[in-house]
C-alpha cells in the first residue's frame, strides 16, 4: 500500500539545497519517490510502507537541514507550525540582515579610503574592524554554516558552500592582517584587511534572502484567500433552537439556517427555503445562481437573497474548499518536468564553480599583477559568490505557485505541476458531447401545430403552441420516459396548468395515451399509416427528437426535444480553433444528431465520432495520439461521466468538469469547477503563460551565471558588487513570476 508524507524542511536556500534533500530522503528504504519545494519548504515522500517520523528527521539532518512533521491523522496542525515557523525564521532574518548591515557599513565607513576620512577614530581601528566583522561572520552567518559544513560532510555542496568558503577567506586573511601585520610587510604586501568585503557580502545575501522571503510569502497568497473564504461560524437547529457554534463543531446530519448575506458554513442540501447564491469564490462564475429544495450549497458561498434551512452533507476536509485548497497546496509542492533540468544542473553546477575558482585564483596568483595574492583571492570570491545558484531553484517553483493560485480563483484547478506544463503543448482537444459540450439533460426547443388539421367543433382546438404544451404535459405527467419529463418540465415552467387525464395508458416503444374530455389524446411516435409531417423531417435534419401529438388520431402537432449546447460552447469552441486548436467531439449518438451538434458547435464534419460505445472512447484518444505526427504535440480529452475516465488518464491532459463525477475529476490532471467552458481556454491560457514565464526565469538565471561568471574570472567584478548582483538575480525571478497574477486568462 502506497503511502504520502509532507513535512516542512528548515533552511533551504537554492536548488542544490533541494537536491541534497531530495537525494537524501530517496535513500531511505521503500520510498519510492522524494519531491522537495524550495519556494513552500514542503517535501512529499511516496513510500510502499509507512515510514517514521525519526527516520525522516534523520535523513534530512543528515544533509545539514531540519524536518519539521505535523501528526500524520492533523496536516492542519502541520500548517500551523510551518506558518509560525515562517513568521519566526522571517523576523530572525530581518534582525540578522538589519545588524549585519549596519555593522558592514560601519566597517566600510572605517576602512574606505575618502570615507574614513569622516569617521571617527573608534572606527578607523583594525581591532574593532575584526570584532565587528566576527558578530557578522558567526552570528549573521550561522546559518550558512551550519548548512555547508553538514554538506561537507556528506560530500554535497551547495550554494552556502560557496558563500561560507568565499567570506572565510576574505575574514581569515583579514583576521591575520590585524594579529600579524608584520609578516604581509616582509611580503611586500600592504597590511590591509578585507572586512569589509565579508561583511558586505553577508549583509547582502542575507538582505537578499529578506526580501526573496518577502516576495515569496506573495506567490502562496492564493491558498491564503482560500482559507480566508471559510465561515467561521454556523447557526444550527437542535432541539427547535438555532444556536451559533465554532465551524469546526459541525456534524454530518447537522440541520443548518443561512440568512441573507452569510457565508454558507459547509457542503449540504436545502431542505427548506430558496435563495441566489453567489458562488464565485469557488467556481470563478460572477453571477448568482438560484438554489431551491433539493439543490447542493458549497461552503464558503455566500447567501444573497432569502433564508433557508439545509441539511449538512460534507463537514471538515471532505467540503469542496478543503478539497480545493488541498489540490491546489499538492500542485504547488509537485515539480514540473523542465524543473528537474534545473536539478540536475544545480547539481553539477556547485562543484564546477569551486573548480572554477580555484582555477581563477591560480591563474592571478601565476600571472596577475602584484599584489598577486590579494588580486587572485578577490577575484575567486567574486566568482564564488556571482555562481550561487539560488535563481534556478527559484525560477520553476514559484510560477508554479503563482500559476496555480491563479488557476484556482478563476475555478481551475490543477492537480499537478506536470499538468499544468503539458497542457501548453496541446494541439488536439476532444470533447465528449452529453454533458460537457450539452446540457446533458433533454429540454423541449420547438413546438408546431399542424395547419392542415381543423377542429372548430373540438373542445380541445388548438390555436397555440402553449396548448399543444398543456395538452401534451397533461398525459406525460403520468409517464416516466426522460423525453415526457422535458415536456413537463418545459409546461411547469410556462406556468400551465394540466388537464384531467383518464385511461392513462404506456404503449411501449411508441408512447402515451389517454382521454381529456372524452377526446383520444396520443404523444409519441408517428402512428402508422400517418403522413409524415415536413416540420418535422427538418427538426430530425437539426438532430432533434420529435414526438407527435394525436387527437383522435389527426396528427395536430409536434414537439421538438433536445439536448441543447451549454451557453458558452460556441464561443469555447471558437477561441480554441483560433489558439490553433483542432477540436474534436465525440459520443454516442447516431451521426445525423452529432452532425447537427457539431454544426451548431463549428465544429469540422470530419473531427466528428459519432456512435462511439463508452467503452470505445479511451481506443479512439490512443488512436487520435497515434496519428499526431508532431511528437511535441499533446492531446487533452474533456469530459465529465464515469464512463469518460478511461478516455481522461489516456490523454496527455485529462480536464474533467467539476460538475461531473468523482471517477472523472480522480483521474484527470485539471479540473473546472465551474460550468462555463471558456474555462478550458482558460486552463490553456494559464499553462501558456506559466510556462512562458519559466522559460525566462531559467533563461536570466543561466544567463546570469554564465555571462557573469568569466567577468568574474577576468576580475571584472568587485566581491561586493557580486553579492549585491546575485541577490538581485533571486528577487528578480519571484517578482517576474508575481507578474503572471496580472495577465489575464
Amino acid at each position: 500500500m502506497t503511502t504520502k508524507r509532507t513535512f516542512y524542511i528548515k533552511g533551504m536556500y537554492c536548488a542544490s539545497c533541494v537536491y541534497s534533500n531530495e537525494k537524501a530522503l530517496k535513500a531511505i528504504k521503500g520510498v519510492k519517490e522524494a519531491v522537495v519545494n524550495l519556494n513552500t519548504g514542503k517535501a512529499t515522500i511516496t513510500a510502499a510502507m509507512p515510514i517514521t517520523n525519526d527516520v525522516i528527521k534523520k535523513a534530512v539532518e543528515s544533509v545539514g537541514y531540519e524536518a519539521m512533521i505535523g501528526a500524520t491523522d492533523k496536516e492542519d496542525s502541520l500548517d500551523e507550525k510551518i506558518k509560525k515557523e515562517k513568521t519566526k525564521e522571517l523576523k530572525n532574518l530581518q534582525i540578522k540582515t538589519s545588524v549585519s548591515l549596519i555593522l558592514a557599513g560601519l566597517v566600510v565607513w572605517g576602512s574606505s579610503p575618502g570615507l574614513m576620512n569622516t569617521a571617527p577614530m573608534i572606527l578607523k581601528n583594525m581591532v574593532n574592524h575584526l570584532i565587528l566583522a566576527s558578530i557578522v561572520q558567526f552570528w549573521g552567518a550561522y546559518d550558512f554554516y551550519k548548512a555547508a559544513i553538514s554538506s561537507i560532510k556528506h560530500r554535497l555542496a551547495n550554494m552556502d558552500t560557496l558563500v561560507v568558503i568565499g567570506t572565510t577567506v576574505a575574514y581569515l586573511y583579514s583576521a591575520a592582517v590585524v594579529f600579524y601585520p608584520g609578516f604581509f610587510e616582509s611580503l611586500n604586501l600592504k597590511a590591509e584587511p578585507y572586512f569589509d568585503v565579508s561583511t558586505v557580502i553577508i549583509g547582502l545575501i542575507l538582505l537578499g534572502r529578506f526580501f526573496e522571503a518577502k516576495a515569496k510569502a506573495g506567490t502562496g497568497e492564493a491558498i491564503k484567500k482560500l482559507i480566508g473564504l471559510q465561515a467561521k461560524t454556523a447557526r444550527i437547529v437542535r432541539n427547535g433552537k438555532e444556536i451559533d457554534i465554532a465551524i469546526e463543531e459541525v456534524k454530518l446530519g447537522d440541520v443548518i439556517r443561512v440568512r441573507p448575506g452569510e457565508k454558507i458554513p459547509v457542503d449540504g442540501i436545502i431542505i427548506e427555503g430558496d435563495s441566489a447564491i453567489d458562488e464565485s469564490m469557488v467556481t470563478g462564475e460572477s453571477m448568482p445562481t438560484d438554489k431551491h429544495k433539493g439543490d447542493t450549497v458549497i461552503g464558503a458561498t455566500i447567501n444573497k437573497s432569502g433564508s433557508f434551512l439545509y441539511k449538512a452533507t460534507k463537514v471538515g476536509k471532505d467540503t469542496m474548499l478543503a478539497q480545493i485548497i488541498k489540490l491546489v497546496e499538492e500542485a504547488q509542492g509537485s515539480k514540473a518536468p523542465i524543473q528537474r533540468l534545473a536539478d540536475v544542473i544545480s547539481s553539477y553546477f556547485v562543484p564546477i564553480v569551486l573548480m572554477l575558482a580555484i582555477a581563477t585564483f591560480a591563474g592571478w596568483y601565476v600571472f596577475g599583477p602584484a599584489p598577486v595574492f590579494i588580486h587572485a583571492m578577490l577575484n575567486a570570491i567574486a566568482v564564488l559568490i556571482i555562481a550561487c545558484p539560488c535563481a534556478m531553484g527559484l525560477a520553476t517553483p514559484t510560477a508554479i505557485m503563482v500559476g496555480t493560485g491563479i488557476g484556482a480563483e478563476h475555478g481551475v484547478l490543477i492537480k499537478d505541476a506536470e499538468s499544468l506544463e503539458t497542457a501548453h503543448k496541446v494541439k488536439t482537444i476532444v470533447f465528449d458531447k452529453t454533458g460537457t459540450l450539452t446540457k446533458g439533460q433533454p429540454e423541449v426547443t420547438d413546438i408546431i401545430i399542424n395547419s392542415k388539421v381543423k377542429n372548430q367543433k373540438s373542445k380541445l382546438q388548438l390555436k397555440s403552441q402553449n396548448e399543444i404544451l398543456q395538452l401534451a404535459g397533461s398525459i406525460e405527467k403520468f409517464s416516466e420516459h426522460p423525453l415526457g419529463e422535458a415536456i413537463v418540465k418545459k409546461a411547469e415552467e410556462s406556468k400551465l396548468s394540466f388537464r384531467k387525464v383518464e385511461r392513462f395508458k404506456s404503449i411501449t416503444g411508441k408512447g402515451v395515451e389517454g382521454l381529456v374530455n372524452g377526446k383520444k389524446i396520443y404523444v409519441g411516435k408517428l402512428l402508422q399509416g400517418s403522413k409524415s409531417h415536413s416540420g418535422g423531417e427538418d427538426l430530425k435534419n437539426q438532430g432533434k427528437t420529435v414526438v407527435y401529438v394525436y387527437i383522435d388520431n389527426k396528427l395536430t402537432g409536434l414537439i421538438a426535444i433536445a439536448d441543447t449546447i451549454k451557453d458558452t460552447a460556441v464561443e469555447a469552441v471558437k477561441s480554441l480553433k483560433d489558439a490553433g486548436i483542432e477540436v474534436y467531439m465525440i459520443t454516442g449518438d447516431n451521426k445525423q444528431t452529432a452532425e447537427a451538434i457539431g454544426k451548431q458547435l463549428g465544429i469540422k464534419r470530419e473531427n466528428i465520432l459519432a456512435e462511439v460505445l463508452p467503452e470505445e472512447k479511451e481506443k479512439k484518444v490512443k488512436e487520435l495520439k497515434s496519428n499526431i505526427q508532431d511528437l511535441r504535440s499533446k492531446i487533452a480529452f474533456v469530459g465529465d461521466g464515469i464512463n469518460d475516465a478511461p478516455a481522461l488518464a489516456a490523454s496527455d491532459v485529462g480536464i474533467a468538469m467539476g460538475s461531473g463525477t468523482d471517477v472523472a475529476i480522480e483521474a484527470s490532471g485539471i479540473t473546472l469547477v465551474n460550468k462555463n467552458l471558456m474555462s478550458v481556454v482558460s486552463a490553456i491560457k494559464l499553462s501558456r503563460q506559466t510556462m512562458k514565464t519559466i522559460k525566462l526565469n531559467l533563461f536570466w538565471a543561466f544567463a546570469y551565471n554564465v555571462l557573469l561568471i568569466p567577468v568574474a574570472m577576468a576580475g571584472k567584478i568587485n566581491p561586493i558588487f557580486a553579492s549585491a548582483a546575485m541577490a538581485m538575480s533571486s528577487i528578480s525571478v519571484v517578482t517576474n513570476s508575481l507578474l503572471l497574477k496580472k495577465q489575464k486568462i
